[in-house]
């Protein structure tokens, strides 16, 4: 893949069942901490199915929304669900903004910045389209402290399959994704009034086959991984992991902790 991203992408309903359906809970609480209150053009870098682009355009206070992101899958799927026409979605790349100086009010990046080898870069390029005194903001999944459902699926795949051991230490190590890494990159990039928090959601499974599910997609580093077993280890890891949901009871509604890191900082005048 592109050096700009190393996430699998195949399909929006593949990202939607995957991860779409909990950034639309996640959007509203991360906007509310960026303060994104109101501006002529705001931008979301690595939109994916467009998320955080159709709750920025719920305050009638955005006059424009521009969306990008790496995938024409994605960038497809966001169009054909969009009906505001303040909205535009585009392909494009996070390392290489297609944009002039200065050309938003606000830029923001929903979960997808631990995906980008060269994120110090893409940082530097949402500052550089931002105009002084704007907001530039993100948020990543604190993998390893704070994320109970992707834990759970890689502690156990890693006691049944030795070769997702190392998957599981890539999981947990992605950079922007541990303590500090989001607000010393906001520094580092020259951004003042950085504050770094924390924000989480609840992800509500209604029984095990709708947490498996996306595993047997195509998008994503768990149907990643999942896809690359022979079929008799899928069966021993989802079976694994079905103990670990069923928990010794029923089959059932389960709900799990998802805790972001999120960050946000001013463009200098």
């Amino acid at each position: 893949m592109s050096a700009s991203s190393t996430f699998t992408a195949s399909d929006g309903d593949g990202y939607e069942l995957q991860m779409g359906r909990w950034s639309r809970l996640l959007a509203p609480r991360f906007i509310a901490f960026a303060g994104t209150t109101s501006g002529a053009r705001v931008l979301d870098v690595g939109c994916g199915t467009g998320n955080l682009s159709f709750s920025l355009a719920q305050n009638p206070s955005i006059g424009a929304v521009v969306g990008i992101d790496f995938s024409p899958a994605y960038v497809d799927y966001a169009r054909r669900r969009n009906p505001d026409p303040r909205i535009s979605f585009d392909v494009g790349d996070a390392c290489a903004l297609a944009f002039d100086d200065a050309s938003f009010d606000h830029s923001l990046s929903m979960l997808v910045l631990q995906f980008i080898p060269r994120g110090e870069l893409a940082v530097s390029e949402m500052l550089r389209v931002t105009r002084p005194g704007g907001t530039v903001a993100a948020a990543t999944w604190d993998t390893r402290g704070g994320f109970v459902f992707y834990r759970m699926f890689w502690d156990t795949a890693a006691v049944v399959d030795p070769g997702a051991i190392e998957r599981r230490a890539k999981a947990y190590t992605r950079p922007l994704t541990r303590p500090g890494d989001l607000e010393r990159t906001w520094r580092n990039a020259g951004l003042v009034d950085i504050v770094q928090d924390t924000v989480s959601i609840r992800m509500d499974f209604a029984w095990f086959a709708d947490f498996w599910a996306p595993l047997d997609g195509k998008d994503g580093p768990l149907a990643d991984y999942v896809g690359s077993l022979s079929a008799d280890m899928r069966l021993r890891v989802r079976d694994a992991v079905e103990l670990a949901y069923l928990d010794g009871e029923a089959d059932g509604p389960r709900s799990y902790a998802a805790t972001a890191w999120v960050v946000k900082g001013t463009v200098p005048g």
